[in-house]
């Protein structure tokens, strides 16, 4: 801990309305937050730009931007240029091709490295009922299960100090998350969703469709891309 007695906390901070309303949270609970980006070859590295300054915006105690080259084997459309990022929304039962393979278990655990070196006591997750419909990375079973692995796993883990996942949206749908955005004073038109690596959200990936359509339903389709191609 610091001078201040504050627990710390290390938060993924993507770059999106969800990273940034779990960090907010985190600040709100009384924590000092570090943040941890991660540019990974994605197309979509605009979201780093939001992240730097999202960074700024919440006065963070400090932010860390690593590199790991998950591009460099693909298997996403998110990293994979020969893939489409699809426009068509989730389908029940399908892991869309946007999930890229192994990148929450490789975050979370350069983010239980950072929490052990700094004497954090949790991981802060944006994860959501939105994702973890569709991503098998994001679900209640998976961090139940990395949490057994992080006690296991680190040094202040087996003195039973292991820091917590903590991901307060897990059971929140895309306009709860908005609601509470807009209530922590989040500067949602900072943050980026788009999937695809243009300078102006496309409005038309799943990511877009998802933020607008939860924008227009909480009352502010003032800050929807609907209309930008």
């Amino acid at each position: 801990m610091l001078a201040n007695n504050k627990p710390i906390s290390i938060a993924l901070l993507s770059g999106g309305l969800d990273s940034a309303t779990a960090t907010a949270m985190a600040l709100e609970a009384g924590h000092n937050v570090i943040g941890i980006s991660f540019d990974y070859g994605q197309r979509h590295k605009r979201e780093l730009e939001a992240a730097i300054e999202l960074a700024a915006h919440l006065n963070l105690l400090g932010h860390e931007i690593i590199n790991v080259n998950l591009a460099k084997w693909g298997g996403s459309s998110l990293t994979d240029l020969q893939q489409s990022v699809p426009t068509q929304g989730i389908i029940k039962g399908k892991i869309p091709n946007t999930y890229v393979p192994g990148r929450n278990t490789v975050f979370i655990a350069i983010g239980l490295s950072l929490a052990e070196a700094k004497g954090a006591n949790q991981i802060v997750l944006g994860i959501n009922a939105m994702d973890y419909s569709g991503y098998p990375d994001c679900r209640p079973d998976y961090l139940k299960s990395f949490q057994a692995l992080a006690n296991l796993a680190s040094k202040a883990g087996r003195e039973g100090n292991a820091p917590k996942l903590w991901a307060p949206l897990i059971h929140l749908n895309k306009v709860e998350i908005i609601q509470e955005a807009l209530r922590l004073n989040i500067p949602i038109d900072k943050t980026w969703s788009c999937y695809n690596g243009l300078e102006k959200p496309c409005g038309l990936c799943d990511s877009c469709r998802i933020r607008n359509e939860a924008l227009e339903k909480a009352g502010r389709s003032d800050l929807s891309t609907r209309e930008e191609i």
